[in-house]
């Protein structure tokens, strides 16, 4: 558990300066430099998320702490949650009408991934994992309405760009579903 709880602080202590010190991005990169920051700034994310990642993994496998235990039908809303998650974290990246209409379409499916795996999920390491996403993508959500949002690198707009998301995004949900969540996570969603 220390290991995902390290992470976690990591991970979302890199993420959340910006959004609890706005000037403080601004002043670190008039000192280092674009580059270094940039650097700087991946690499405690990267390290955060291959904690959490281990930390997580770890948790579930030794003698995990149940909270509580979601009823069956709950896994079918999570499903269903899940559903637009893949489409928006892509439209991040391809603006179009999804991007325009929801201005923050990562942060949304963020939000999403994590009620719909605390929705099904109920140990403790869920809790702190799944929960931790939904906070922040909340707060981060309300301190964009207050703050310029970063610059993300994107395709180019492009009336194509909403579509390709939407087909992308379903077929990822639908090979998560078949076999990816299995793959990656040790966890079959059907069958």
């Amino acid at each position: 558990m220390l290991l995902l709880v390290l992470g976690l602080v990591l991970f979302f202590g890199a993420h959340s300066l910006p959004m609890a010190r706005p000037a403080w991005r601004t002043q670190a990169i008039a000192r280092a430099g674009e580059g270094p920051y940039q650097l700087g700034y991946a690499l405690v994310s990267m390290l955060g998320m291959v904690l959490m990642v281990l930390g997580y993994g770890a948790a579930r496998a030794d003698n995990p702490v149940l909270v509580y235990q979601p009823p069956v039908w709950l896994r079918h809303v999570s499903l269903l949650l899940m559903l637009p998650v893949f489409t928006l974290v892509l439209a991040a990246y391809l603006p179009g009408p999804i991007q325009r209409a929801l201005k923050h379409p990562m942060l949304i499916g963020v939000l999403l991934w994590a009620l719909a795996h605390l929705l099904a999920n109920g140990t403790l390491a869920d809790l702190l994992l799944f929960g931790l996403f939904l906070v922040w993508s909340v707060a981060e959500l309300f301190s964009l309405m207050r703050r310029q949002a970063p610059v993300v690198q994107a395709a180019p707009p492009s009336k194509w760009n909403s579509p390709i998301a939407l087909l992308a995004g379903l077929t990822i949900y639908v090979a998560f579903i078949l076999f990816l969540h299995q793959w990656l996570i040790g966890v079959p969603l059907v069958g």
